[in-house]
């Protein structure tokens, strides 16, 4: 989607039923020609273990040097909101969600850390890139901390 052809901003929405469902909508970028950095943390995300069901939650980082398109905000939320009831391993959910992103926007770069609280006693970070930075582009360490216990 691009200029003002949204699907779900300025209109009621629900919670896609699944990821593959959700619509991520753009926008112009206003700044296009611009190297900076913008940044979508979600410090909340949660899926589902693929083989127990069980709940898992994550604290996403996702930052992304912008090209000629945003990713319009409400449209992420509820593409990462529709995560609630589906089952993939970390590392399936987090990749999944930065090709998403760069599909919808065609980002000059992105990385997106995924930082897992522990199941099985074993906490698991995934960090994925489309490639090196751009040269000159600021980026500020994402400021989740490692899991560190009662420590």
């Amino acid at each position: 989607m691009t200029d003002l052809d949204h699907t779900l901003l300025g209109k009621p929405a629900g919670i896609p039923a699944s990821p593959e469902e959700a619509v991520l909508d753009t926008v112009p970028n206003p700044q296009a020609g611009t190297l900076y950095l913008a940044r979508f943390t979600c410090p909340e995300f949660t899926s589902l273990c693929p083989v127990t069901g069980q709940p898992d939650f994550g604290h996403l980082v996702i930052d992304y040097a912008p090209d000629r398109l945003l990713v319009e905000s409400k449209s992420l939320k509820l593409f990462l909101h529709s995560f609630r009831n589906h089952g993939a391993f970390h590392e399936d959910c987090t990749v999944y969600v930065a090709k998403r992103f760069c599909d919808a926007a065609k980002p000059t770069w992105l990385r997106i850390g995924g930082y897992w609280y522990p199941r099985g006693g074993i906490p698991i970070d995934v960090f994925w890139q489309t490639g090196e930075p751009p040269q000159g582009l600021w980026i500020p360490e994402q400021g989740v901390a490692s899991y560190r216990g009662r420590g």
